[in-house]
């Protein structure tokens, strides 16, 4: 097993993931879809109705409800964020590092992006 593979095996130990239906109700239930995805990928395919779009890099400052940077959504450590990258990989290790910053219902959603557009759940096509 390669280092980020057990890295990777590891923080999927910490989270409770999420499939696609589960995070849309998850969302109806005011839960924080946030997409992770770089622009190129959103400009190909789209993106999910009432997501917040923030890049990896700036994913912690703009989650953390204690920051001067934090995203108006970033209400409390209570917020149940599922974290969503292309294909679920890059999610899970995104959903950890909020965990450690206190966000204790971050998640990340399985198979990411394309698993949810794959579930048929709604997709804002590309610009």
């Amino acid at each position: 097993m390669s280092a980020i593979d057990d890295l990777l095996a590891q923080a999927r130990a910490e989270l409770d993931r999420v499939e696609p239906h589960e995070a849309a109700a998850i969302q109806r239930d005011g839960g924080l879809l946030v997409d992770i995805r770089y622009a190129a990928l959103r400009e190909r395919d789209g993106t999910i109705p009432g997501a917040l779009i923030v890049e990896r890099n700036e994913l912690e400052w703009r989650l953390d409800p204690t920051g001067d940077h934090r995203a108006p959504e970033a209400t409390s450590h209570d917020l149940r964020a599922v974290v969503i990258c292309n294909e679920g990989y890059a999610s899970s290790l995104a959903a950890v590092s909020l965990r450690r910053l206190g966000l204790r219902h971050a998640t990340d959603l399985t198979g990411g992006f394309q698993s949810w557009r794959a579930a048929g759940l709604p997709v804002n096509p590309p610009r």
